[in-house]
C-alpha cells in the first residue's frame, strides 16, 4: 500500500466516529436507538455499544502488532459482550471512548515508519494480521455500522 493510499485510509479512520455520532443522533431524534429489526439484530443502541468495545479492542491489537513480535491477535464473541456488557445503557460514554481510541491510533498511524508499517502478527481467526490489514478493516467499520443503526431505526433501506 503507498503512502497516498494510507494517508487516505487515515482520514476516513478518522472521520468514522463522527459518522457514527451523526447516524446515533439522527436514531435518537426518530426515536428509533432501542427498536430491535428482527430477532437476534442489533439496536442502534447496542451497536454504538458495539463499536466502542471495537475500537478500544482495536486500539490494543494495533499497539500489541507495533510492540510485540510475532503477537498473536485473539478474536472475541461480539454478542457475548452484548449480552454480558449492559448494552441497554446510555451512549455518551462509548462515543466518547470510541472517539478518543479512534484520535489515539490515528495520532500513532501518522507517525508509523515504513518499516512499521510492515509489522504483522497472526489473528485466532483470520490468520496473518498486519498494519495496513487493521487500517483497511477499521477505516470502514463504523461506516458499515451506521447504515446498520439508520436501517435498525428505520431510517435507510
Amino acid at each position: 500500500m503507498d503512502r497516498a493510499k494510507r494517508d487516505q485510509l487515515i482520514e476516513r479512520y478518522q472521520a468514522g466516529a463522527d459518522e457514527v455520532r451523526r447516524a446515533a443522533a439522527e436514531c435518537e431524534a426518530a426515536g428509533g436507538l432501542d427498536v430491535r429489526p428482527a430477532p437476534g439484530e442489533w439496536t442502534a443502541r447496542e451497536v454504538v455499544h458495539h463499536l466502542a468495545d471495537a475500537e478500544l479492542t482495536s486500539a490494543v491489537r494495533l499497539r500489541r502488532v507495533l510492540a510485540e513480535d510475532d503477537a498473536a491477535i485473539t478474536g472475541y464473541d461480539e454478542n457475548l459482550f452484548a449480552a454480558r456488557l449492559h448494552y441497554d445503557r446510555p451512549i455518551d460514554a462509548s462515543l466518547e471512548a470510541m472517539d478518543a481510541a479512534k484520535r489515539s491510533s490515528a495520532d500513532l498511524l501518522l507517525v508509523l515508519t515504513d518499516d512499521e508499517w510492515q509489522r504483522r502478527a497472526t489473528h485466532s481467526e483470520s490468520g496473518p494480521y498486519g498494519v495496513e490489514r487493521w487500517l483497511e478493516v477499521y477505516a470502514d467499520h463504523p461506516y458499515d455500522h451506521a447504515e446498520q443503526m439508520r436501517k435498525a431505526a428505520g431510517l435507510a433501506q
